[in-house]
């Protein structure tokens, strides 16, 4: 009996699942708001020189200060000395070599019209020091990069349920203290262990539901996602002081935290690693709260032997806990990672480098958050129909390529006009790996190297204005394509031994 049919005798997709999948999902709701949050924490906003002190002394009103203190459309210079002539009609400058300016060195006052406060006003992160705002996102996802590598192995060692207990309660007491900090530099450091605990929620989602319900509750984990892409742009534009939002968005982890000690640990890890008896119990457990109590009672502590996981010994495999590395001698396996892996770090890339700079669709920041998150809604609808009627490598393939296509057209398009195909670009993909954590664990690096890679792009647009949408555009092209060569898993259950991999999609020469 596989581990699908044991799921299936003791309830299916039954009242357990059911609960789970929607104690899962409530963390979910706030998981873009932590993504997305920068759009909104680090919004840039209209700013000018301070004045020199003596300047409010000869009684102005503010907009002839400016006149005469700041050069037109400068944010990062201001007159030596006040430059009267401007205030005349058709005054013209009194030389040809024109007014000496010099550097902000009282700071800058802020358009605080829309956002009462950032990260920007509070640090002052312009003119010279505007790269730092980049500085801080690329941390945060470096820390959802790290997280990936550290909760990925940890999770396969000490269980999914600890590591889901202890990544809830990082991402709210982390959250929290990013909303005190008192520098710069601390609020990176909690905003990176943010991340973190990111990573680790991400992964550990619990491995409980039945092969013919995966696509649909992945989908519906999806929507959550986009719901809470409109929460984020609710609560921001309900909370404009960067400090206040942080904190909105980081207490209700601890909410997730006290409710996932009743989360359930798979039954599957606690197999893998010799924890058979514990698994049994597990499985009993779910078996009573589905209705199931005399199958449940029937189950024997011989259904381990269907989910151990085999290794390679002299002379061929035998059954026992995992002690060897997955990939090795396995060249399909290998295969079959490496192209999910490219997939997800395109994605990835491209899709970051959309979503975090949505100030520069020239439009309400609060709509157009709005605006991203609805593509989500018809994109994930008609993915899960073609995936539950046409196939996973169809829709993989066909999303890609349209996402990428999407983005290249925007090269046609009048600057400041662009839209983009980023929601598109998330769909479900299979990745076959015994080190069942440590590999999502891998595929979530390659996803987060595309997203710290993303800003990079950014700059090339000072040289080429298209130049990041090509690139943007031609990732999910080239990964579109790469995904044809994967295998259909549409109703199939995935395999569950590396060597059931090597003989059911094995490459020969």
């Amino acid at each position: 009996m596989a581990f699908a049919s044991l799921l299936e005798h003791v309830g299916g997709m039954g009242r357990f699942q059911v609960v789970s999948v929607l104690l899962l999902s409530l963390p979910v709701f706030m998981m873009a708001s932590h993504n997305l949050l920068q759009n909104f924490t680090a919004a840039a906003s209209d700013h000018w020189c301070r004045l020199r002190p003596e300047a409010n002394a000869t009684g102005l009103d503010p907009e002839a200060l400016l006149r005469v203190w700041v050069p037109r459309g400068e944010r990062c210079q201001r007159f030596v000395t006040p430059q009267w002539w401007l205030l005349e009609a058709n005054g013209s400058a009194p030389n040809s070599s024109g007014p000496e300016t010099e550097p902000c060195g009282d700071g800058w006052t802020y358009d605080r019209s829309v956002f009462v406060s950032t990260i920007i006003t509070e640090w002052d992160l312009v003119c010279s020091s505007r790269g730092l705002k980049q500085l801080a996102q690329s941390l945060y996802m470096a820390g959802v990069l790290a997280g990936g590598i550290v909760f990925g192995g940890l999770s396969d060692r000490f269980g999914r349920r600890s590591v889901l207990i202890w990544c809830h309660l990082q991402m709210a007491t982390m959250g929290t203290c990013s909303s005190f900090a008192p520098t710069f530099t601390v609020y990176c450091l909690f905003r990176f262990l943010t991340g973190m605990a990111f990573s680790g929620i991400v992964l550990n989602t619990l491995e409980w539901m039945p092969t013919q319900v995966r696509a649909l509750v992945g989908t519906f984990m999806g929507y959550c996602y986009t719901v809470g892409q409109f929460l984020l742009a609710g609560i921001a534009f309900a909370v404009p002081d960067w400090r206040q939002l942080q904190l909105a968005v980081s207490l209700p982890f601890f909410v997730f935290f006290l409710y996932s000690w009743w989360l359930t640990e798979s039954a599957r890890w606690l197999v893998m690693v010799g924890k058979s008896h514990q698994a049994l119990r597990e499985l009993q457990k779910v078996a009573r709260i589905n209705g199931k109590k005399e199958e449940g009672d029937k189950l024997d502590i011989e259904v381990k032997g269907s989910i151990w996981v085999p290794q390679r010994v002299p002379g061929g495999f035998y059954r026992g806990p995992l002690n060897v590395h997955p990939m090795d001698n396995c060249p399909s396996l290998a295969i079959l990672s490496i192209i999910p892996l490219s997939i997800l770090f395109s994605t990835s890339f491209a899709y970051y480098g959309l979503a975090m700079d949505l100030q520069n669709f020239d439009f309400d920041i609060y709509v157009i958050q709005l605006i991203f998150g609805a593509v989500d809604i018809p994109a994930k609808l008609v993915s899960i129909l073609t995936i539950t009627y046409v196939g996973r490598r169809f829709t993989q393939a066909v999303a890609l390529i349209l996402a990428g296509l999407a983005i290249l057209a925007n090269i046609l398009v009048p600057r400041g006009e662009a839209g983009g195909g980023g929601s598109a670009l998330r769909c479900p993909q299979d990745l076959w790996v015994s080190h069942r954590q440590t590999g999502m664990g891998l595929a979530n690096t390659m996803a987060r190297l595309g997203s710290i890679m993303a800003p990079l792009v950014k700059m090339a647009g000072e040289l080429f204005p298209a130049l990041p949408f090509i690139i943007y555009g031609a990732a999910p092209v080239v990964s579109g394509l790469v995904a044809t060569f994967l295998p259909e898993t549409r109703n199939m259950a995935l395999p569950e031994t590396v060597e059931e991999v090597e003989g059911r999609w094995g490459w020969r020469g």
